[in-house]
């Protein structure tokens, strides 16, 4: 089994009020098919052996569909390997020798909340403002029970495939949600279950959005590099869509409205 020694300089700070700074460790033989959170956590045995605080790290199911394991390394979200998340990452993608630079998500709507933990609850709350269906769905129906043209269930689950971990606001260099809130509108908005809400949810997310201090999107398109689900920013232009045609619809007179 071949391994690799490491040089990991890890952002440490004990919270969101503290400067933190980069701290150096060395990570000796590292099997090149362990994950990257393995090889931290082989990293935190030496550390806790020694009586040294240990990096502290998100993670949940390390299968890539959670969205907790968010991190920068050498300077990309989720590090070098595309379409794929920090615990799918495997050590063979490095160099015996490599220089590995560990750091959090860079964004005031993510407060750091101890090393390379963030707080993502501006996330939730942009979902609690308007990611559900209010529409009786009862027991599982049949599959084909409700007719939906395969381009809009296709377009869908594209969108659904969003976890919510953040690595487009991490790229992307105004610290913009929009990929995320266009994914998690879209969805909906596409389905005939979400149409009752379709306005009223596209309008309240932005705005909770825009709320939580997340920039604006420029169209760098880096959100749609570094999503490891590979979410196409044509949500973006669709979330634009939506809501200027739910702005409009709010501001004209009720007698004025389609019905």
């Amino acid at each position: 089994m071949s391994t690799i020694n490491l040089v990991l300089h890890v952002w440490r700070q004990t919270g969101s009020d503290d400067k933190g700074s980069f701290e150096t460790y060395q990570a000796k033989d590292v099997s090149e098919h362990s994950s990257f959170l393995e090889m931290l956590d082989q990293v935190n045995e030496t550390l806790v052996a020694d009586g040294t605080m240990p990096i502290a790290f998100d993670h949940d199911c390390r299968e890539g569909i959670c969205g907790s394991c968010g991190m920068v390394i050498n300077g990309t979200p989720h590090g070098p390997q595309k379409a794929t998340t920090t615990c799918q990452l495997h050590m063979r993608q490095f160099k015996d020798g490599d220089e590995v630079w560990i750091e959090p998500w860079r964004a005031n709507a993510f407060p750091v909340v101890r090393d390379l933990v963030v707080d993502r609850g501006s996330f939730d709350r942009i979902i609690g403002a308007g990611g559900f269906v209010t529409a009786r769905t009862g027991s599982a129906q049949d599959a084909n029970a409700l007719p939906i043209a395969k381009g809009i269930a296709d377009q869908a689950m594209d969108a659904a495939a969003c976890i919510g971990c953040g690595a487009c606001v991490a790229a992307c260099p105004n610290a913009s949600a929009m990929l995320f809130t266009a994914a998690k509108a879209g969805h909906l908005n596409l389905l005939p279950q979400g149409q009752p809400e379709k306005e009223s949810r596209t309008r309240n997310m932005v705005a909770q959005m825009e709320a939580e201090g997340f920039g604006h999107c420029t169209n760098h398109y880096e959100c749609m590099d570094a999503c490891p689900k590979g979410i196409d920013v044509e949500f973006i232009a669709k979330l634009n869509r939506d809501f200027v045609a739910a702005t409009v619809t709010a501001r004209a007179p009720l007698n004025t409205r389609a019905k």
